[in-house]
């Protein structure tokens, strides 16, 4: 079994990339946020690995952290959740806000995203509250974000990705609509990223 490749970025499509190690190229499914964070084509990179074999394929599955790869594999543990599925459920939430909204039986917060329905999100809140502790850097379930812009900023974060914005351009744009804000709300704080993005 593949546990970890480091090389070279040898080609990057959507939620895939090519790793050249020595002269051999992997194929490696990755979420979202290991996608953006990997860096151009040519760029070094190590990746956590999970190796997902079937009767008629090796699957390579691919993590910047090995806090995603653990998420990772607790989702596929779950009856109905696949790997495509587990890829875009962390490809929806940042690995620490989907650990928060499991604790907090947030299924509605699951449900925003794509391809998660309700019945999925509360399997998930159900057996991966349990397996959550066995993580490092698991938090309480009563455990809140630390002020009322931390709610505000992980709201806005997940109405933009909703919205169809990645990730990196909506922080980008919440990091400058906070700025300028005191005690922002949330309406008024996503109408002015929305100004943002669209500039």
């Amino acid at each position: 079994m593949i546990g970890l490749l480091r090389g070279r970025i040898a080609d990057k499509q959507l939620n895939t990339l090519i790793v050249d190690v020595q002269g051999v190229g992997y194929q490696v499914h990755v979420p979202l946020s290991t996608f953006y964070d990997a860096g151009d084509i040519g760029t070094e990179i190590t990746l956590r690995i999970h190796t997902h074999v079937r009767e008629d394929a090796l699957l390579l599955y691919g993590f910047l952290t090995e806090l995603e790869r653990q998420l990772f594999e607790k989702l596929i543990g779950i009856n109905g959740i696949g790997p495509k599925l587990a890829i875009a459920v962390l490809s929806g939430m940042d690995p620490r806000e989907l650990m928060t909204s499991v604790q907090r039986g947030d299924v509605a917060r699951l449900t925003g995203i794509p391809g998660v329905g309700k019945k999925t999100s509360e399997r998930i809140v159900l057996e991966l509250r349990d397996r959550l502790a066995q993580l490092p850097g698991s938090t309480p379930a009563d455990a809140a974000p630390s002020n009322g812009a931390d709610r505000v900023r992980s709201d806005l974060l997940s109405a933009l990705q909703n919205l169809g914005y990645h990730r990196p351009q909506a922080e980008k744009a919440i990091d400058a609509t906070l700025q300028n804000m005191s005690s922002p709300t949330f309406e008024h704080a996503l109408k002015a990223a929305l100004r943002e993005l669209m500039r």
